[in-house]
């Protein structure tokens, strides 16, 4: 299995609502008809965080999406696709920053002492 992993920062003229309303609405369908796309998560950050264990420092980021793919083939052929282009055109013209982490996902399972 191969994932990545976006962070996305809002353009500027971009209010949180409509940043989320384009993600959600409008380019995560087209990111979800991917082929060969296993799976899709998008992950609002939620604002602002008042929760225990807060590092002492904002974050930049207005969310991050998952994809995973079965193989790094059916990756580079859903990012070779010629609608792709399109699909990056309308996210670079909804973001002031775009990262992107291929990672290697390691469940942990959860131990809870009796």
């Amino acid at each position: 299995m191969v994932k990545i992993v976006w962070l996305l920062r809002k353009a500027d003229h971009l209010s949180d609502a409509e940043f989320q309303r384009w993600w959600l609405e409008s380019h995560a369908p087209l990111a979800a008809a991917a082929p060969r796309l296993v799976r899709y998560v998008v992950n609002i950050a939620q604002k602002p965080d008042l929760l225990a264990g807060k590092p002492a420092c904002d974050t930049d980021w207005d969310g991050v999406a998952e994809q995973w793919f079965a193989n790094e083939d059916d990756l580079n052929a859903a990012y070779s696709r010629p609608v792709a282009g399109s699909v990056r055109q309308d996210t670079l013209a909804h973001v002031s920053r775009l990262e992107r982490l291929i990672v290697r996902e390691i469940e942990i399972p959860v131990v809870h002492p009796a």
